[in-house]
């Protein structure tokens, strides 16, 4: 608002200035004629009888006469000698001077006819003494009521200055006002409240293009917001009626394997493990539709992660034998946040197990954890940080925000192989985000991806450090 107004209040003023400049050349420029020209008609006449004066009596004699024709028609005189001086021993003003001299314009051209003040004229005669004499007739200033002393518009341009501000902030206050309402709904919709809406009653709104663009934006954040209810309200749906089926199939499966022989066993437990991995499938929808829901009433408690790391790694390790991998963890750092155990728990799990599933065989996935400085997103206080590094592939640099959206794979084949099916980092980043944390990706310079986890760290946290521990196998741990 702060630069519309001052745009707009210096373009009011330079309107002002050009139009204040013109009124004033115009003005000048038109003075009366009728008035220069009785003067110019007496100049001669002034001089003579301001001549005879002086003769006569002396600088008292030509002072009365002087004063005469001031009191008479509020014209002032001044008389000088060849050399300058004024006959009266007066101490005449700078651009009197100049203009015995002959350096400024008289009042009976345009050039001087167009200064606000300073009107005169001049004419010249030898006097009876055979001694030349320069009058100077300084002409009354035209009457302005809006000029201040000496012609210079102090008051006019202090009122014009109070006024036109005023006139300026109202008329950008007008402007901007529906333009504030929609930074404030947009960034609000950006972070995603998709209730966001510019907050102008229909009744108030104004009925010009700015008024326009108000309901317009709230007519696309409501139309948003009911698409992605309705996306969100149809996996649910979906994810809950999937599930009486697939319960209803491992019962038959069970009875299946009771009436079949063994050369069945094969197909049946090809059944089982596809039917399984459905299952969890729907359970992630279920997950990602409750947090992309706006759940943020989730019971929270103190939350140490450290033994939640360890146990998440114990899970992990055993899992992972057949492949011959193993992880590490390195504990800095002892860190307590507050949330929900089981939504951290998931978060922490599905990243450790991404890892484990690209790293290469026969290598080590860390799980570094300790406390860092607190940034922009957490200016409350520290932060616990927990890093996973794998020895993997990586991942394409263009590719690395997109790996935490929902169903994104970056290699469809690589995905079927390992049976990912994109939403494991995907609730992982829900669920940091729901505890106001952050979750990034980065590849390393020796080879592998690492993902770093931000959680904002609670004040009844332990202060206790621990030295840095050398990475200790999970096998160790228990």
């Amino acid at each position: 608002m702060k630069s519309l107004f001052l745009r707009i209040f210096v373009s009011y003023w330079i309107a002002q200035a050009l139009f204040v400049v013109l009124a004033l050349l115009i003005a000048t420029a038109l003075r009366p004629s009728h008035e220069i020209a009785a003067l110019q008609a007496q100049e001669s006449k002034f001089l003579a009888e301001a001549l005879e004066a002086y003769q006569a009596g002396g600088e008292p004699t030509l002072w009365r006469y002087l004063r005469g024709i001031h009191d008479a028609q509020h014209i002032r005189l001044y008389i000088a000698d060849d050399t300058g001086k004024d006959l009266l021993r007066r101490q005449p003003p700078e651009w009197v001077q100049r203009a015995f001299k002959g350096e400024l314009r008289t009042a009976d051209t345009f050039l001087g006819r167009v200064r606000p003040n300073m009107q005169f004229l001049r004419s010249s005669m030898t006097g009876p003494d055979g001694r030349r004499y320069t009058l100077i007739i300084e002409l009354a200033p035209e009457p302005h009521p809006w000029l201040g002393p000496q012609g210079f518009p102090g008051l006019g341009i202090l009122l014009a200055i109070l006024v036109s501000g005023l006139v300026c902030y109202v008329l950008a206050r007008y402007l901007t006002s529906p333009i504030v309402r929609l930074r404030a709904a947009t960034q609000k919709l950006a972070s995603g409240d998709l209730a966001a809406r510019s907050g102008m009653p229909q009744s108030h709104r104004r009925h010009d293009e700015l008024g326009e663009l108000v309901s317009d934006f709230d007519q696309m954040a409501e139309r948003l917001q009911n698409l992605v209810d309705a996306q969100r309200r149809l996996l649910t749906d979906i994810s809950h009626e999937l599930r009486s089926p697939l319960a209803r199939l491992n019962v038959a499966l069970e009875l299946a394997r009771q009436r079949s022989g063994p050369d069945a066993r094969t197909a049946l437990d090809r059944i089982d493990r596809e039917t399984n991995r459905l299952n969890e499938l729907i359970q992630a929808l279920l997950t990602i539709a409750r947090l992309e829901s706006g759940e943020t009433s989730i019971p929270k408690e103190p939350v140490h992660l450290e033994e939640l790391i360890r146990e998440i790694a114990k899970d992990a390790a055993f899992e992972s034998q057949h492949r011959g991998c193993h992880v590490e963890v390195v504990i800095t750092d002892e860190c307590t946040v507050m949330g929900s155990p089981r939504l951290l728990h998931s978060a922490f799990e599905n990243v450790v197990r991404n890892a484990m599933r690209y790293t290469q065989e026969g290598t080590s996935v860390e799980i570094q954890l300790e406390k860092s400085r607190a940034t922009a997103h957490s200016a409350h206080g520290d932060d616990a940080v927990v890093r996973v590094t794998d020895s993997g592939p990586g991942v394409p640099e263009q590719a690395l925000d997109k790996i935490f959206q929902p169903f994104y794979r970056i290699d469809d084949a690589r995905g079927r192989q390992t049976g990912g099916v994109g939403l494991g980092l995907a609730i992982s980043e829900k669920a940091v985000s729901l505890h106001g944390g952050s979750i990034r990706a980065a590849n390393r310079s020796q080879g592998g991806l690492m993902v770093e986890i931000r959680l904002p760290m609670t004040s009844i946290e332990s202060e206790t450090d621990f030295r840095a521990q050398s990475p200790v196998p999970v096998s160790d741990l228990t």
